[in-house]
């Protein structure tokens, strides 16, 4: 799977998120640190994905006001 990663630095840190997964965002003191974290990012976010157990879960759509 490849992402497309969104950065920027703020006060000597590289920070930076998926685009493609908004939920996962992370930091490093440089950019190849900041890549290392992502993936670590993603996989843990993966890992806890998974442990749900499958059959329980169910969905609803609602209505939001963000006006």
């Amino acid at each position: 799977m490849k992402c497309t990663l969104i950065y920027w630095i703020d006060d000597g840190w590289y920070i930076g998120r998926l685009k493609e997964i908004p939920g996962i965002a992370t930091q490093g003191e440089t950019l190849e640190e900041l890549k290392e974290n992502i993936e670590e990012a993603y996989r843990m976010m993966m890992e806890e994905s998974t442990g749900f157990p499958q059959a329980d879960i169910e969905t609803v759509e609602i209505p939001l006001d963000v006006a």
